[in-house]
């Protein structure tokens, strides 16, 4: 038998592939596909769409084919220098989950995501998470993450899992969409999932309370259909986001803000670190550009640079 499905789960060796002919069936990929796509540590991601083929009696299909994607998201190998980890494809926005406290999320970590979601052209929206639990401090900086976030053009949402805060926007955000879940662990993915569509009973863990930081739970991306309507794929919470595969263009074209004042600059070939009449840096001196934003900004161009600094 041969079929036409889209991967829902993955647990590196084998898929499972849904499919309205078949319903679920396990796959692993065909000896030639895998050594024709060697770049990547995954060349098979939830949220794909393939053409597998089941012979009689097996209970096992085979991969043959993984159809064009629309878009993905992907990181740089942390163990593999030369390779990359595409976390899913096909995905009509991006969720990033993000916390001020419990744990600490970085402003690199979410300009890293945001940067690869402009790369493929992936709507991205910020759900600040735990603000049940935010003094004033933190709601100072909960403040400023959304004056730069929103003055960019990123749709931000504060939440509480506890209080059920915002909880209805976010579901008829999540109506009839493909969303890919992510952020670091410990942040409410899991949680988030469970309340949204209850049964699943995803493991939940409680956060480290020496470290203040997540405990991995969910060790496999995973594509879960919602009551709602749409999917939501729960990614394996993870604190490094190195980048890749972004040579085609300038690294700043994916900084909106950056790619906004470079119009100004004087040389056509300006790459905002210390050319003169800078139109960039200038909106940084005068504030109009965040100084965290340039930062990570910085960072990622050394990185491409370099090809090997990883966070």
């Amino acid at each position: 038998m041969e079929g036409e499905g889209r991967v829902i789960k993955s647990t590196g060796s084998s898929y499972l592939v849904s499919s309205t002919q078949a319903g679920l069936t396990e796959c692993i990929i065909s000896g030639k596909y895998r050594l024709e796509k060697l770049r990547s540590t995954n060349p098979v991601v939830v949220g794909d769409w393939v053409r597998y083929t089941l012979q009689e009696g097996e209970k096992v299909g085979r991969i043959s084919e993984v159809l064009p994607r629309k878009n993905y998201i992907i990181r740089k190998s942390t163990k593999l220098s030369k390779s990359h980890q595409i976390i899913a494809s096909n995905i009509d926005q991006l969720f990033l989950m993000i916390t001020v406290i419990y744990p600490v999320t970085h402003p690199e970590f979410i300009d890293r995501y945001l940067v690869s979601a402009e790369a493929y052209n992936i709507p991205a929206i910020l759900l600040i998470n735990k603000t049940d639990l935010y003094s004033k401090a933190e709601n100072e900086k909960l403040n400023h993450w959304k004056r730069i976030y929103d003055g960019i053009g990123y749709a931000c949402i504060d939440c509480s899992l506890e209080t059920g805060e915002n909880l209805d926007l976010i579901k008829s955000t999540l109506k009839n969409k493909v969303t890919l879940l992510a952020g670091n662990s410990g942040v409410g993915k899991s949680t988030l999932i469970n309340i949204i569509e209850p049964s699943l009973n995803l493991k939940t863990r409680k956060i480290s309370q020496s470290h203040k930081s997540g405990k991995h739970t969910t060790t496999f991306a995973e594509m879960f259909e919602l009551g709602i309507g749409g999917f939501i794929i729960d990614t394996p919470g993870i604190r490094g986001f190195g980048m890749t595969d972004m040579e085609d263009e300038p690294l700043f074209h994916y900084f909106p803000e950056l790619f906004k004042f470079s119009a100004g600059c004087k040389y056509h070939n300006c790459i905002h670190v210390n050319e003169p009449e800078c139109a960039v840096i200038q909106a940084v001196e005068s504030g109009d550009i965040s100084l965290s934003r340039y930062k990570s900004y910085l960072d990622l161009l050394e990185e491409q640079r370099d090809g090997s600094k990883y966070r």
